[in-house]
């Protein structure tokens, strides 16, 4: 049996380096989230951060931050981020799955309301990116379980 982390907020925007807004659901097609701009046929579909990184980086910078603040579509809880490697499949409860293929990625600094916003990113270390191998729906207060790559 895999580790298991709860969803702790679903966020979508129309546009790329941008916050996202939360929402109560979302449907997962094999593109990635309805309705954002990170959707498409590329190998980062959806991007995930841990709450507890979000809270330590608020902590640290004396700022307020909230779930989709860094652009990120999933914010979980319960689970050390730095086990999903590039590889690694997430599952939800109706068939979705999500295969890790990039940790981390570069800032676009000024171009990003976010690094305009906070002044900088936590994405560049501790974003987890997906593709969609098989699509479903998510909600807020699902769980989420990491197993070994295929």
């Amino acid at each position: 049996m895999g580790k298991k982390m709860t969803v702790f907020s679903l966020n979508i925007s129309p546009e790329k380096g941008t916050e996202k807004v939360p929402v109560d659901s979302v449907r997962v097609t094999s593109v990635g989230f309805e309705n954002d701009a990170h959707s498409g046929n590329w190998h980062r579909q959806i991007s995930l951060l841990d709450q507890e990184s979000i809270a330590d980086f608020a902590s640290r910078s004396g700022l307020t931050i909230n779930p989709g603040d860094f652009g990120e579509n999933i914010t979980i809880e319960g689970l050390d981020i730095t086990l999903l490697i590039p590889g690694s499949i997430v599952e939800g409860s109706d068939g979705l799955r999500l295969e890790v293929t990039q940790v981390g990625k570069e800032c676009h600094g000024d171009d990003c309301t976010i690094y305009r916003k906070v002044g900088k990113c936590i994405m560049p270390k501790r974003g987890v990116f997906f593709r969609v191998l098989s699509p479903g729906h998510l909600h807020r207060g699902d769980i989420l379980e990491l197993s070994k790559a295929e």
